[in-house]
């Protein structure tokens, strides 16, 4: 399907590894130039690299999102570099274990900058340059906001944030065209999922366990697939969709728990 992307620019946060970095190639693939931002620029280089090698464009920014003027600086950096931002994917963050008798109020807030504040501030300095465009804004979200994990609260309430942002931008920016949408993920193979699964006392074990849980193919939904849908939102096959939360996730979070395989 031709998605109509060619040469749109398109933000990617934490675009460095993992789902950003599915996403990003995946632009470049349809012929759009991803913006990858992300914390190393040693590590966005490659994936630029990687995408100019198989012939796509591709762009970088060094930013640490937790700090706004970064953020700033990566939206003032894409417009220095195109002029134009024709949409945004919200995807960095990290699910960083502070729960509520764990952490504390530093750890807390800082989660919180680490993991939704730069959501919003992407937002706020891109907004002009994607109501011109008529942009469109993806969100990238996790199960733990609906379903609770145990010992995140902090990752909940930004996944909680996320959610709920997404339905504001998508009311306040109907009057410009801009569509705001979310991706829920569940149990997506990453290399920080795969740090998180090797900390665990039985790492094999747990991965059968979890996707014996998953009742689509009970198996791990790949970062690719993740990176189709997202496409797909941004682009104009999409056009009438807005405000939606979105799960890719092979049925984890909504169908009958007796599907769980024995």
């Amino acid at each position: 399907m031709n998605l109509n992307l060619k040469d749109k620019v398109v933000i990617v946060t934490g675009a460095a590894k993992g789902i950003g970095k599915a996403i990003a190639v995946e632009l470049a693939k349809e012929g759009a130039i991803p913006v990858i931002v992300g914390r190393k620029q040693t590590d966005n280089k490659i994936v630029e690299d990687e995408i100019i090698a198989l012939g796509g464009k591709a762009f970088s920014v060094e930013a640490e999102l937790s700090n706004p003027a970064d953020c700033k600086n990566a939206v003032a950096e894409t417009l220095k570099a195109f002029g134009r931002i024709d949409g945004l994917v919200n995807n960095a963050g990290h699910n960083d274990g502070v729960g509520l008798a764990s952490g504390n109020y530093e750890a807390f807030v800082a989660s919180l900058h680490k993991n939704l504040i730069h959501y919003y501030l992407m937002a706020h300095h891109a907004l002009d340059a994607l109501k011109l465009a008529k942009g469109s804004i993806v969100n990238i979200s996790s199960k733990t906001a609906e379903t609770g994990q145990g010992n995140t609260s902090a990752y909940a309430a930004s996944n909680g944030g996320r959610n709920a942002l997404t339905r504001e931008w998508a009311v306040e920016l109907l009057p410009f065209g801009i569509r705001v949408n979310a991706i829920i993920v569940a149990e997506c193979a990453t290399p920080q999922y795969d740090s998180w699964i090797s900390t665990l006392d039985n790492p094999e074990e747990t991965l059968r366990k979890i996707t014996d849980r998953i009742p689509l193919e009970h198996r791990m939904t790949t970062a690719e697939e993740i990176a189709n849908t997202t496409l797909f939102l941004l682009s104009n096959k999409s056009s009438h969709t807005t405000g939606q939360l979105i799960h890719v996730d092979g049925g984890y979070v909504h169908l009958d728990r007796s599907l769980i395989k024995e």
